[in-house]
């Protein structure tokens, strides 16, 4: 599978997209079309944890008082479903591996598998 989660208005999300070949994936703006459960359980098998899914840095995580709370991983995959804010991203699966999220080590482990 080549799929890339995105989300078109994040400059960091574009930065990315614009510095890899991403022919051949297929994109998904996850604002205007939501992450499933099906797609959200796919990500959840290739990555060990739906707390790697889910970013911190989100508005509402403070605004939430979610740092407050203790959250299972079911709580994580249901914040997840129901606000696209808390998925980290983007997400990259390429065959059957997922990178998550925009550090500089994920990206580099991104363009090696890519072949760049």
């Amino acid at each position: 599978m080549k799929k890339i989660y995105y989300l078109k208005t994040c400059d960091t999300c574009k930065r990315i997209l614009n510095s890899i070949n991403h022919d051949g994936f297929i994109l998904q703006d996850i604002k205007s079309d939501p992450v499933t459960v099906t797609q959200i359980e796919e990500m959840h098998v290739l990555s060990g944890s739906y707390e790697s899914l889910f970013s911190r840095r989100a508005k509402k995580y403070k605004a939430m008082d979610l740092k407050n709370q203790s959250l299972t991983e079911a709580d994580i995959k249901q914040l997840i479903l129901e606000e696209y804010t808390f998925l980290k991203r983007p997400v990259i699966i390429f065959n059957d591996a997922i990178f998550i999220g925009n550090s500089k080590n994920n990206i580099e482990a991104l363009l090696q598998n890519l072949g760049k």
